[in-house]
């Protein structure tokens, strides 16, 4: 009798051993998965001001909340001063993903390393672009690029891709670069209320914030021409830091890709991406109009 409870006491004590065993092989799986997803506690996510930040944070806090339940770690949305602040953020490590604009990723990707992931896809789950352009008052002079000689042009910041350097490209390639007064007011939806408020003859408006501006009754577009528009230009990408561990990397674009559309579907709407699709997977080839227009135009970080 005492032989037998001594052997039911020894099964129960490698079964406990057993299970402690497996319950701290389990811990450290899931220790080991966190340390993947989430290898510094948190992840900064860095947006660039193309609008107003107060509008653009409840829209990325949005995303970044679905993002957080895919990579089981808490994701701050910081929205830089600049576009300029963005790069210098991810370079210094102080950013870990980050979405740039199209051209600010090629600066972004020289001197900080920056990877792209993803961009944002349509409805269908294709690739999706927009356009920069330049506007004027319907019953202004100014029929076409040529025309602008002399007048004043609003610009939206420094190193932007459609309120800089696709507008500037369009007027060097016409001769009349320097003989357009322009100027930057801040941002686009600055260029534009600059346009609205008639302190400029004409103004950058891209096709993102012309969408925005129509759907908020802020621009009333049978009151204004379009006098020249750009070829489509590549929709933003969101990279993620060079140095970080490829196991990191790697996880933060499956949890992109894998994000519901209604995730991504407020952001979309800043960016003309309505109805919203999945996000889509892009190379750094993707940009590389982007890499031969800063080429072309001499453009280097010092720009931003």
């Amino acid at each position: 009798m005492r032989k037998s409870l001594a052997i039911a006491a020894s099964a129960a004590a490698l079964l406990a051993l057993g299970l402690t065993g497996c319950s701290s092989a389990a811990s450290g799986t899931a220790a080991a998965g966190k340390d993947v997803t989430c290898p510094n506690g948190k992840i900064k996510f860095g947006i660039l001001p193309y609008e107003d930040p107060s509008r653009l944070e409840p829209a990325y806090k949005t995303l970044a909340k679905a993002l957080e339940k895919k990579l089981d770690c808490p994701v701050e949305v910081v929205i830089t001063e600049d576009y300029a602040a963005e790069v210098l953020a991810m370079e210094n490590g102080k950013l870990d993903v980050a979405e740039f604009g199209p051209l600010g990723f090629v600066f972004a990707s020289e001197r900080a390393k920056a990877v792209p992931l993803v961009s944002f896809g349509d409805s269908e789950g294709k690739p999706t672009t927009y356009t920069a352009g330049i506007w004027v008052k319907k019953d202004s002079p100014v029929k076409t690029l040529d025309d602008l000689k002399g007048h004043t042009l609003a610009l939206g910041s420094p190193g932007s891709t459609s309120g800089d350097a696709f507008p500037m490209s369009a007027l060097k390639d016409a001769g009349i670069d320097k003989e357009v007064r322009s100027d930057y007011a801040g941002g686009h939806p600055e260029a534009l209320l600059a346009l609205v408020n008639g302190t400029v003859d004409a103004a950058e408006i891209n096709s993102q914030t012309l969408e925005s501006a129509k759907s908020e009754g802020k621009f009333d577009e049978s009151k204004f021409r379009q006098v020249w528009k750009s070829n489509p230009i590549p929709n933003d990408p969101i990279t993620v830091r060079s140095d970080a561990p490829q196991e990191f990397q790697d996880a933060v674009k499956k949890a992109f890709l894998e994000l519901d559309p209604k995730d991504v579907a407020e952001v979309g709407k800043f960016l003309d991406v309505d109805p919203a699709g999945p996000m889509i997977e892009v190379t750094k080839e993707t940009y590389q109009p982007l890499f031969d227009l800063a080429k072309t135009m001499g453009l280097t970080e010092k720009d931003v």
